[in-house]
């Protein structure tokens, strides 16, 4: 059976920042269906950053610019929080090396796990969170939540 990383909010784990889960019954059919063995990480939580935490969203570039200095995360206070996101992004890779997982099923829109739309200030914009860019650009193929649907 192959790994692959799931963001553990979706598997039902009180990780997201207001403490809660946001279980999706469609990612877990798809492990079934797939026989796939679920490595659940928070990005967040591997950062440093407590559960609950204040929300956090990009108020420059997106996890591209990040990983490149280019990008910047602040909280609610305005406190900067880009280097937990990094932090966590790097010790999300290390999981997927270490357990061979050469895929991720991540919650959309989060600042750590957003693939393809991420918040910039209060706005959904096109991008990319700073631990899907960083698998992305290490060949580990990014699958949203909103791609998957029961069949």
């Amino acid at each position: 059976m192959d790994t692959i990383l799931v963001s553990s909010c979706l598997l039902g784990i009180c990780t997201r920042y207001d403490g809660k889960h946001k279980i999706n019954d469609a990612v877990i059919q798809h492990l079934k269906d797939n026989k796939l063995i679920a490595i659940p990480v928070c990005p967040e939580q591997l950062g440093g950053l407590p559960t609950p935490r204040l929300k956090a969203w990009f108020t420059e570039g997106d996890g591209n610019k990040a990983l490149h200095k280019k990008g910047k995360l602040c909280n609610e206070y305005g406190e900067d929080v880009t280097n937990s996101f990094l932090q966590g992004a790097n010790e999300t890779l290390k999981i997927a090396r270490l357990t061979g997982s050469k895929s991720a099923i991540l919650q959309q829109r989060s600042p750590s796990c957003g693939f393809g739309t991420v918040y910039l200030e209060q706005e959904q914009v096109q991008g990319d969170g700073v631990t899907a860019a960083l698998l992305k650009k290490n060949g580990i193929k990014i699958i949203s939540d909103d791609q998957l649907s029961i069949k």
